[in-house]
């Protein structure tokens, strides 16, 4: 198994059932649903050099660092739907480590906090910090639980045809858009007072990227509950999971092409047909499924004659993308028993107040950043040390909006300018005096730091500005009844997050949606009943 041919060395032959563009987990997930229960030929198409998106890993001499997979929730206990569709799409060759009882620590300020698994175990938690808070917890959890409760109904009419979307539509949707429409700040402040544990509960708002008051509470529940059992990492990095999907793909004679730009969608008598390449090469499908966002197949892949919704400036039906990010890529000397890892990730804030600090941050570029995320792969994974013994990586993330780089569009990776590297320097010396400030132990030990800015994440991943989830978690976002997987250009398709929501899950959920609305049937039920079935 191949993990991509590169575009000018492939043969694309033939006429295949469904072409995908782009190859993150969305994208891998319809591919594998379509080959493994309809037997189709699908080819996936991945301008970067590697497929798995936001899932591959770039190497580096004794080293090696996952972009966008940190921890997912609840994949550690076999009989959770998240493990049982990963061992559908993988034939269980998809190995996963538990995090351990602390998934993720949190530091306001000076004061810190621990994110324990188990629903009634962080309860006890937050309640022997904040005893006088305790039936404010108490209805925050509940409301965690009814939002998850409602989730599927909302997400499973996204698959139903038109007629009868009209109808139950609106039943299936209401539910969820009661608590989708309310902002995180409404809700949790509604429920407790003390500002230090309100910062504490949307303390995982990086994972989603709005500040309590500008983001959806629909999307905070979502994260919040995805991680109450724990969390887990793929054993052999992120990497492993296109590496154990593609197989069913590749056997119903799938291909994967790399380096394999596409410019646009063909559109023909109203159908999509197929895609054109950047080099003006056309290719021909029975349908095109669009794994890179809405924004971009709606406000550049799709001719504008052709748009059903509506793309003014960055904004698509309306809604904006996310927000952008830095990303500093540490390698060290030494492994991280030795230097003593943890296993957890460890958010940074300068404060409680998660509006304020983002707001801050937003004015003036040299204020304190408003949240950094540090991540320990080489801690989480058991199989990092046989990778690259005696070594070790770490992550640390923030969030930079993409006009700290005005100017610096259209220059080519690498090739920036002295100006740039400064940027990218100074930059780098912020985020690292964060990560020694919480391991002190590697002052003196890293070897190798790369940073990526929003520009790289453009560069490689195409998404416009940089975004790193997508559209922005909004009301405006779950509101939206044209943001589902069937489009109305008939063979047109969209997989991924933007389907559902950001992260693995809702990656890999958004795949498994896009593939049951082209197979006009629910095979969410199909995949969780396991791998053989």
């Amino acid at each position: 198994m191949s993990l991509g041919t590169p575009y000018k060395r492939a043969r694309l032959e033939g006429r295949y059932d469904t072409i995908v563009i782009g190859s993150g987990l969305g994208a891998l997930t319809t591919a594998a649903m379509l080959a493994r229960h309809r037997g189709e030929r699908v080819l996936v198409l991945e301008r970067h050099y590697t497929i798995g998106g936001f899932t591959h890993a770039f190497r580096r001499p004794g080293f090696d660092w996952d972009v966008g997979v940190h921890y997912v929730g609840d994949v550690h206990h076999p009989r959770a739907s998240l493990r049982r569709v990963f061992d559908h799409i993988t034939d269980g060759q998809l190995d996963w480590a538990p995090m351990g009882p602390v998934y993720d620590r949190v530091r306001l300020g000076e004061r810190t906090f621990d994110f324990v698994e188990g629903r009634d175990a962080l309860r006890a938690s937050l309640v022997a910090e904040f005893p006088a808070e305790a039936a404010g917890i108490d209805a925050y959890l509940r409301d965690i639980a009814a939002v998850q409760r409602v989730a599927a109904p909302y997400f499973a009419e996204k698959i139903l045809p038109g007629p009868l979307s009209a109808v139950l539509g609106p039943l299936l949707r209401a539910p969820a858009l009661r608590f989708a429409r309310r902002s995180t700040a409404d809700v949790v402040h509604g429920h407790v007072r003390d500002p230090e544990l309100r910062g504490l509960l949307t303390a995982q708002w990086g994972d989603y990227g709005l500040p309590p008051s500008r983001s959806s509470f629909f999307i905070h529940a979502m994260v919040a509950g995805h991680y109450l059992r724990g969390a887990a990492y793929p054993v052999g990095g992120a990497a492993r999971i296109a590496e154990t999907i593609a197989p069913a793909i590749e056997r119903a004679g799938g291909m994967f092409v790399v380096r394999a730009e596409v410019r646009s969608i063909v559109v023909e008598g109203g159908r999509a047909v197929g895609v054109e390449l950047a080099d003006g090469r056309r290719v021909d499908a029975g349908r095109v499924v669009s794994g890179a966002g809405a924004l971009l197949t709606y406000g550049r892949l799709l001719p504008e004659a052709h748009r059903p919704v509506a793309v003014v400036g960055d904004r698509v039906g309306g809604v904006a993308p996310s927000v952008a990010h830095l990303s500093l890529y540490v390698g060290v000397d030494g492994d991280a028993a030795s230097l003593g890892y943890p296993k957890h990730n460890v958010w940074v804030y300068p404060g409680a107040d998660h509006d304020r600090n983002f707001a801050e941050l937003q004015r003036d570029p040299n204020a304190p950043l408003a949240a950094a995320f540090l991540s320990f792969a080489a801690a989480r994974d058991p199989d990092f040390a046989r990778r690259h013994p005696g070594h070790s990586t770490a992550e640390v993330v923030t969030f930079a909006p993409a006009d700290w780089f005005a100017g610096h569009e259209g220059s080519s990776w690498g090739k920036r300018g002295d100006a740039y590297d400064a940027k990218k320097a100074a930059l780098t010396e912020r985020l690292r005096a964060v990560l020694l400030r919480e391991l002190p132990q590697l002052e003196g030990r890293i070897v190798h730091e790369e940073l990526s800015t929003p520009l790289s994440t453009e560069h490689f991943a195409a998404h416009p500005g940089g975004a790193i989830y997508g559209l922005e978690h909004t009301a405006a976002r779950f509101d939206a009844r044209w943001l589902r997987p069937k489009t109305p250009i008939p063979g047109l398709y969209l997989t991924g997050a933007d389907i559902v929501t950001a992260g693995v899950g809702g990656a890999l959920m958004g795949g498994l949606l896009c593939a049951s609305a082209i197979a006009g049937r629910n095979w969410v039920g199909l995949a969780e009943r396991g791998h053989r079935a």
